[in-house]
């Protein structure tokens, strides 16, 4: 960039000779399982794809996996580290009816995207291996990119809900009162834009997780999983109307339910395992994201609401890893050397 001088370093310390560290390991790891998902996901998607333009994203979603694969697997070999199993194509059924609209398609796209875009940037400060460090910047490009294409066609499709406007403040303010943190009792104040932004992202998150697990919930054969994804529908549901609730409270918009893009197929076309693994990532993510909620948040009633939520989405996390174990399906992740 031209507003940056240039800093050229003879020193040969941060060459891809260089062997991995737990970062590095960790971070192309978990990039490789997400895309190993998609990667099987995705062309199912495509089968039962009608609208051009949704194809589309499909068919970039699907090749940015193949190809964040395929550059992960080189580093890999390279390095003589074992390649991951991640998932086949024993864990889809191309053949099966259709499970959900092409609607549905690009908000599950800007939901799996939005959790690749959060492993990939923060990657990129922590990596001290150029080569890597370029890769996971690639990926944050790529991934930056389909995003943008993701807006555009659910803007001009009008399957978005703007996100809330609020009025432009005539002047820089100052907190000067201690009812500023204020939530349940005595002078609450309005939101603020950063509450409000969580607010809504995590309502727009919550939502696709709902429809999403939905689907597997009708389609998924073991009845314990089958009772795990019951709470886990439960608990979205209340994050959602809690979420809701703050913003209708202050006459702000809301993105509003897509469980109308579940057909009512009860034709499996994800394998058990492959469908417990996502919800086991994707409410993993969402401990995540009520953390970075928390972390931007100043009401305490909204404060309470991320904690809460975040102690939900830990038990069922926990419940279903355990149920994974049993069944010998979790892939552990490279793990420190036990000196015991």
């Amino acid at each position: 960039m031209d507003v940056m001088k240039p800093i050229n370093l003879s020193s040969k310390e941060l060459d891809e000779s260089q062997s991995f560290t737990s970062v590095e390991i960790g971070k192309l790891w978990v990039t490789y399982m997400g895309n190993s998902m998609a990667s099987q996901i995705l062309p199912y998607f495509l089968q039962h794809c009608e609208d051009e333009y949704i194809r589309t994203l499909l068919e970039n979603g699907l090749a940015l996996s193949k190809d964040f694969k395929q550059r992960i697997e080189k580093f890999l070999k390279k390095e003589n580290f074992p390649i991951p199993v991640g998932f086949s194509k024993d864990d889809v059924n191309l053949g099966a009816p259709r499970l959900y609209e092409d609607e549905f398609y690009v908000q599950y796209l800007k939901y799996t995207a939005k959790a690749g875009l959060s492993i990939y940037s923060v990657a990129i400060p922590l990596i001290i291996r150029e080569d890597i460090r370029e890769f996971f910047v690639y990926a944050n490009k790529c991934t930056d990119i389909l995003l943008g294409q993701i807006n555009n066609v659910l803007f001009e499709k009008k399957l978005i809900v703007k996100p809330p406007s609020i009025p432009t403040p005539e002047k820089p303010d100052f907190a000067n009162k201690q009812s500023y943190l204020n939530g349940w009792f005595g002078d609450v104040r309005p939101l603020h834009a950063m509450e409000i932004v969580h607010l809504y992202d995590n309502i727009e998150n919550n939502i696709t997780s709902k429809a999403l697990l939905l689907g597997f919930y009708q389609t998924v054969k073991d009845e314990k999983i089958k009772s795990l994804f019951k709470k886990g529908l439960e608990m979205t549901d209340k994050a959602v109307k809690q979420c809701i609730e703050k913003l209708h409270s202050e006459n702000l918009p809301t993105p509003s339910y897509i469980d109308h893009l579940v057909t009512t197929s009860d034709y499996p076309p994800f394998s058990d395992k492959i469908m417990l693994s996502h919800k086991l990532d994707m409410f993993s993510m969402k401990i995540r994201s009520f953390g970075n909620s928390l972390a931007v948040n100043g009401r305490r009633d909204i404060g309470a609401l991320y904690v809460r939520n975040m102690t939900n989405v830990g038990v069922f996390v926990d419940d279903a890893a355990n149920i994974l174990i049993d069944k010998g399906w979790l892939e552990a992740p490279p793990q420190a050397f036990d000196r015991s």
